[in-house]
């Protein structure tokens, strides 16, 4: 049913997937922020574009129409206004639901984890954009997933895009549904849906194909800026200016070998207004001068400066530009990579198993086990009166305890303790 049980390994490796982006969040200071898993329908219907047919729309409860939430962005939006906060800088790491058709192999669920950080406020152009794009560089590279590629591409210049090729404002929208899947489907598909679904003329098509195919960087940018028809558009003409300070700003970060100015990318949620952007891990494998390919979007985020505002008795806009990562596809990729490599995950933090070797010494187990948790230590026992030594060994190797504190006659005898290391084997008394 695309929703699925975690068991120990898989909860400790998504933890730790977690604990490396929560610590650059934590780095670039945001502070944390939950939101309630239910909103109310009206809340979210309208701000995903064709994605509003997968939002959970749970029966009237009492008058109320509900939902689950379907990303936490939204969620953000009204908090905001709600709280009359206008300037925030925020992580939050929670569950959401989506009626998807599941793909399971490809880590495709129907209730998953998102990881979000998300700068609220009115700034100067472009600076909290470009920390986005670090944080999300950052995450990508302490993950160590191998190479990928950020695409970076602005809502306006898309919709300059459009209207300098004779698309009727109103069809804006859906066209960026439909550019979208360019990363999926090739173009020919895609100018087809076009012509034959959303009804543009095979021209306006052709003239679309010519600018959303184009990809670089700095340089694409200056060209398009010289493109006679786009410098004449307004909004083309404000987009790629901001395209312009960002790509300065991130070459200040030391990050433009990894990201690419790339026309096709059109992120199909209604709610983005400036720069949008999709991180994309490559093949690895691949044979010498072939061009490396994306397996699947990591990450992806953009500005979204109206959404608080639709939320706002006043209208109030608080401009809002965020990042969220995408934990289970990475995490995916995470545990197919450790199957590979034979690793077995820990799945507990016990530090000192305490050991019996004789029967009739359950009370000093006990004692000796109070006193280790008393001090802090991470200490287990089995639950057994007389346990055979060989058997408690065996728990310490099987559950990758380091240590065994054993208690024997002897032991009880001269006050001490006898402290085994599991691998080694070695002994001391203490």
């Amino acid at each position: 049913q695309g929703t699925r049980d975690h068991h120990p390994a898989h909860v400790v490796l998504r933890d730790r997937l977690l604990a490396t982006a929560v610590a650059c969040f934590k780095r670039h200071g945001a502070a944390p922020l939950d939101t309630p898993v239910l909103e109310l329908r009206e809340t979210l219907v309208g701000q995903y574009g064709e994605g509003a047919k997968l939002i959970y729309e749970l029966q009237d409860q009492g008058g109320e129409l509900l939902a689950l939430r379907y990303d936490l962005t939204v969620p953000f939006a009204r908090y905001l206004a709600m709280n009359k906060v206008t300037n925030m800088k925020r992580y939050q790491v929670a569950k959401v639901y989506r009626r998807d058709n599941p793909a399971t192999t490809r880590g495709r669920y129907r209730e998953f984890y998102q990881c979000d950080f998300d700068i609220a406020g009115q700034f100067d152009p472009m600076i909290p954009d470009a920390e986005c794009l670090k944080v999300m560089h950052e995450i990508l590279s302490d993950l160590q997933l191998g190479d990928f590629i950020i695409k970076v591409n602005h809502r306006l210049v898309l919709n300059g895009v459009f209207a300098v090729c004779g698309v009727p404002e109103s069809k804006f929208i859906t066209m960026c549904s439909t550019v979208d899947k360019l990363d999926k489907m090739a173009w020919e598909e895609v100018r087809s849906e076009m012509v034959a679904e959303k009804e543009l003329s095979p021209e306006a098509a052709d003239h679309i194909g010519d600018y959303v195919r184009l990809q670089g960087g700095l340089e694409l940018i200056e060209q398009l800026l010289q493109d006679p028809k786009l410098s004449q558009n307004k909004l083309a003409k404000e987009g790629l200016g901001d395209m312009k300070l960002l790509f300065e700003y991130l070459t200040l970060f030391g990050i433009t070998g990894k990201i690419r100015f790339d026309l096709s990318l059109a992120r199909g949620l209604d709610y983005y207004t400036g720069v949008i952007y999709e991180a994309v891990l490559l093949q690895q494998e691949r044979q010498p001068g072939e061009e490396p390919l994306g397996v699947g979007s990591v990450a992806g985020g953009g500005r979204y400066d109206g959404l608080v505002g639709m939320f706002d008795p006043k209208g109030r806009r608080v401009p809002c530009v965020g990042v969220s990562i995408g934990i289970e596809r990475i995490f995916s990729i995470l545990q197919r990579r450790l199957q590979a490599s034979g690793e077995k995950i820990r799945v507990t933090e016990t530090q000192v198993l305490v050991v019996t070797p004789h029967r009739h010494l359950l009370p000093a187990r006990l004692k000796l086990i109070s006193e280790l948790w008393d001090s802090g230590i991470k200490a287990e026992m089995l639950y057994k009166k007389d346990p055979k030594l060989l058997k408690q060994l065996q728990y310490c190797e099987d559950t990758g305890i380091p240590l065994a504190a054993i208690v024997g006659e002897q032991e009880l005898a001269g006050g001490v303790v006898k402290l085994r290391d599991v691998r080694t084997r070695k002994e001391v008394r203490m």
